[in-house]
């Protein structure tokens, strides 16, 4: 049995993370992948997903380019836009697959089932190491009712816009993967419809900004139905013939449409792994239980990104991967980190920290400022005035709580507001920040302003 310092099942941005921090620490690592360098993330989630963003992003621009004076007729060519999504993958994994090796990590291709503690099996074959890292990522929940298939599509189906658009899509979840690869379809020139069981699409996020976002998508054409749930369908010669109700009971409806998109969530990928028989533990919901320094009820074997815990995202599990790394290094790290997230929608949505009723439920005497993008020269001058950046605090002792945004590039302007919400900063730190102009960032300058009731725009 071939044995190693440090075996790391899977290589999604978690699992390639940490596999080469344990070899920059000097421990000999075996990464384990069953499916595609780069995991769910650069093969059929993140990364996929923005470039399909982008494309009909730049497609809505050009339709919209009258309005400043450009014409132009463009021709939707999808088998070439699917070409082009596939290069943007290959590229990356690409990168992935010689980072990992320049750092002296064997990569192993094959499913990894536990057989003990510290023990995996592959192909048949054993293999033995000091500590293990579980990154073996998350898949597409499935919605009763409606069967994953040629009707009923998960996330990865959604991206495979070469097979065809369908007329009318129905997007049950508004949620970030509903939301994005609903406004891709619509600017793609689908009818689309979007339900959410609860009372505003992004339920975990601000419902204020979130409203915003909502309107923005509206706008565009997106029937948006909240507090509605979708109990199933019937396929007819017309279509899908899909039966709606209030999520709080009463009259339902009926939607006529050609495919329906399930982006209810997504769980913890760990069947089959063998979890049972290294008596590690997972919480209610089938995710491995671990403490701040990433390790599972087992020591020595540790979890991250989204087979450990929510929120499932990229760069969570980027940070919870080096962690583990250096933890199985010998070190002692643990994970007490602002995590930021983003929808890549236009407007794009954007939060870190506590929103206002999180933070009266902490305790905090709250206080809130916000700058609307209307009042913004740069936001006007990109044409993406709808939107704000609001801020939220603690009015006795000004310290900033959290901040979320609706607007262009709010996913980049978010990197500053987690960078103050790490060190500590007050309102009066933002307001006194001299940031440039004309710029989307001030605006996160003005909210602070106006936090403070000082606000000159």
């Amino acid at each position: 049995m071939k044995t190693y310092d440090l075996i790391v099942i899977g290589t999604g941005p978690g699992g390639y993370h940490a596999a080469i921090r344990a070899a920059q620490l000097g421990l000999k690592v075996l990464a384990v992948e069953a499916s595609e360098v780069g995991g769910v993330c650069l093969n059929v989630g993140c990364i996929p997903t923005k470039a399909l963003l982008h494309a009909a992003e730049t497609l809505h621009h050009l339709k919209v380019a009258e309005g400043f004076g450009l014409k132009a007729k463009p021709e939707l060519d999808l088998r070439k836009l699917g070409g082009w999504r596939d290069q943007v993958v290959k590229k990356l994994t690409g990168g992935v697959g010689t980072l990992l090796k320049g750092n002296g990590v064997e990569l192993l291709r094959g499913f990894a089932r536990l057989v003990g503690p510290k023990e995996v099996e592959v192909g048949g074959e054993r293999y033995g190491a000091k500590s293990l890292i579980l990154a073996t990522g998350s898949e597409p929940l499935e919605l009763k009712g409606f069967p994953f298939g040629e009707d009923v599509w998960d996330s990865t189906r959604a991206l495979k816009v070469e097979e065809g658009l369908p007329k009318r899509l129905l997007v049950i979840g508004g949620g970030a993967v509903g939301l994005e690869l609903g406004q891709v379809y619509r600017r793609l020139g689908a009818e689309v419809t979007l339900i959410e069981y609860m009372p505003e699409i992004l339920p975990q996020g601000d419902p204020e900004t979130a409203a915003l976002l909502r309107r923005a998508l509206e706008k565009e054409g997106i029937r948006v139905r909240t507090k509605t749930k979708a109990v199933g369908y019937e396929k007819k010669k017309d279509g899908l013939h899909v039966r709606l109700e209030p999520a709080e009971g009463g009259e339902g409806e009926e939607v006529v449409v050609d495919k329906v998109l399930v982006a209810v969530g997504r769980k913890p990928r760990t069947e089959g792994l063998g979890l049972e028989k290294a008596e590690v533990k997972v919480d209610e919901r089938g995710f491995i239980r671990v403490n701040a320094r990433m390790e599972t009820s087992v020591p020595g074997v540790y979890a991250i990104g989204d087979a450990a815990r929510p929120p499932l995202l990229a760069h969570k599990a980027m940070r919870e991967g080096l962690i583990a790394a250096e933890n199985a290094a010998g070190k002692d790290s643990a994970f007490d980190y602002q995590v930021p997230s983003v929808v890549y929608t236009s407007p794009e949505w954007a939060g870190v920290g506590l929103t206002e009723e999180e933070a009266k439920r902490a305790g905090y005497r709250v206080k809130v400022g916000k700058f609307p993008l209307a009042a913004s020269g740069r936001a006007l001058t990109l044409g993406g005035a709808e939107g704000m950046v609001k801020v939220v605090g603690d009015e006795e002792t000004d310290l900033l709580l959290g901040v979320f945004i609706v607007g262009p590039q709010a996913g980049e302007l978010i990197a500053e507001a987690a960078l103050a919400l790490e060190m500590g900063a007050t309102l009066t730190d933002l307001a006194l920040t001299i940031h440039p102009h004309p710029t989307l960032s001030e605006s996160l300058m003005e909210a602070a302003e106006a936090f403070h009731k000082q606000a000159i725009h």
